[in-house]
């Protein structure tokens, strides 16, 4: 594989992923949505066939579509280092670019969002920033990145030692996304699960400097830093302990 195919694929699985994992959260949320106030089961299956679908896609990479996941194989030595940046690119530019079609899909939504049926302001909606990037419960950032670390260390730790083995391909897409699916239902809440660095990332510097939503609200660089910073520390952690094990 080139440096390359790393690139394209992964640019358009990561692409795929934020689409419908930035789509489902817009269904949820905004204003005059169809589907405004479903439950977090929503958002979390939502996620979880994002992730079966863009992985599917990019299945010539290994559909890593995340950081950690990359790091942690190039760890444990089933990962060219050499392929690494690549990987990377990819997913941060996919991140974004899926980030924007979720914007454009729901562009009319997204402009009815702080208006009544009268047309009129009401500024209750203003904070569409939940839609495209993670926040926690409690602004307790330490807390907030073991939370992270843990809940990536579940998914890494199937990717590493599940049936697929470190391997990742066609059916294994299916166990991963049903993980990415109990994640978020059992751990969801207290940081939004980012368990991935570009997921965050690529949507939250997508939301502060290039979408034109009105009103929007804050981008929260205080927090960016978690969901960065967690996920790649635990795909050391998982890749080392592959290693041993």
């Amino acid at each position: 594989m080139t440096g390359t195919d790393a690139f394209l694929w992964e640019f358009i699985g990561t692409a795929l992923l934020l689409l419908l994992g930035n789509g489902v959260c817009a269904l949820v949320n905004l204003r005059t949505s169809g589907a405004k106030g479903s439950d977090w089961i929503v958002i979390a299956l939502g996620w979880g066939l994002g992730v079966f679908v863009g992985a599917s896609v990019a299945d010539p990479t290994g559909g890593h579509l995340n950081p950690a996941v990359t790091v942690m194989l190039a760890v444990n030595g089933d990962l060219d280092w050499g392929l690494v940046p690549f990987y990377f690119l990819g997913q941060i530019l996919g991140a974004m670019l899926g980030a924007f079609l979720a914007w454009a899909a729901f562009k009319q939504l997204f402009d009815a969002n702080n208006y009544d049926d009268a047309g009129n302001v009401t500024g209750a909606n203003k904070d569409t920033g939940g839609i495209f990037f993670t926040s926690p419960a409690h602004p307790h950032n330490g807390w907030n990145a073991v939370t992270e670390f843990i809940a990536t260390t579940v998914l890494l730790m199937f990717i590493a030692f599940g049936p697929a083995g470190g391997e990742l391909g066609p059916l294994s897409y299916f166990g991963v996304a049903f993980v990415v699916v109990a994640v978020g239902l059992s751990l969801g809440t207290p940081t939004g699960y980012a368990i991935n660095p570009v997921r965050d990332l690529g949507p939250r510097l997508m939301y502060a400097f290039v979408l034109p939503i009105k009103d929007k609200g804050s981008a929260q660089w205080n927090y960016a830093w978690v969901p960065v910073v967690a996920p790649l520390l635990s795909a050391v952690a998982v890749g080392l302990l592959s290693i041993a094990l």
